[in-house]
C-alpha cells in the first residue's frame, strides 16, 4: 500500500520540478543560437558583398566564410 504524501514532500517535489524545469530552459537557452551574434555576421556579409575592387568569386568567398560563422 502507498502512503500518502506529507505537505512537506509535497513542496519538496514540486521545488524539485520547478528546478528541473529551469535547468532544461537554461540548457535550451544554449543550444538555442544568438541571434544577435548571427544578425551581426549577416549584416557584415551583406556589407562584404558591396565591396568593389576584388573580383566577383572573391566577395562572394569572403561572404560565404563569413556567414560560416554563425552558429
Amino acid at each position: 500500500m502507498i502512503e500518502p504524501t506529507t505537505p512537506d514532500e509535497d513542496e519538496a517535489f514540486n521545488e524539485l520540478e520547478r528546478m528541473s524545469r529551469v535547468k532544461q530552459e537554461i540548457i535550451r537557452r544554449q543550444m538555442e543560437p544568438p541571434q544577435a551574434r548571427n544578425d551581426v555576421i549577416e549584416e557584415v556579409a551583406q556589407h562584404i558583398e558591396k565591396l568593389t575592387g576584388f573580383g566577383q568569386d572573391t566577395i562572394s568567398s569572403f561572404a560565404i566564410y563569413i556567414r560560416g560563422m554563425k552558429k
